[in-house]
């Protein structure tokens, strides 16, 4: 797993364009404000251990919201981080246990549309730790 992660005081996305042919039609357009937006990918390896890796991924999420006390998260599918990629149908199950995952322990979680190309604008914050990186 590899997680880009901004605070970002404001994050804008919108759909572009389809990505994957069996992604559900989604034409969306939304500002989150105050929030801790992951860019992830989802490795090969991850489908082997999703427990490890929905618990290491939530943990360093919640991390870096508490840092900022961020109430949002957004979560953003970004397969430009490694060569080694899961599935697409395993990654999307994979990210949707952490989003309910991190929408129980009180986080507003919002998910860009996956398998599909999106605009975004993101207002990172300046301190060094409004911008982590992590892999595991």
């Amino acid at each position: 797993m590899k997680l880009l992660m901004f605070y970002a005081p404001s994050f804008w996305f919108k759909t572009h364009e389809k990505a994957l042919a069996e992604a559900p039609e989604a034409d969306i357009e939304q500002t989150v404000e105050h929030a801790v937006v992951v860019f992830y990918q989802v490795e090969a390896h991850d489908v082997d251990d999703q427990t490890a890796t929905i618990n290491k991924t939530i943990k360093n999420i919640k991390w870096l919201s508490r840092k900022f006390q961020a109430g949002a998260v957004v979560l953003h599918s970004f397969n430009h981080l490694s060569a080694s990629k899961a599935p697409p149908q395993a990654a999307q199950a994979l990210m949707e246990a952490a989003a309910q995952r991190l929408a129980a322990v009180g986080l507003t979680v919002q998910q860009t549309p996956f398998g599909y190309l999106n605009e975004w604008r993101l207002h990172a914050a300046g301190p060094a730790l409004a911008k982590v990186f992590k892999e595991f």
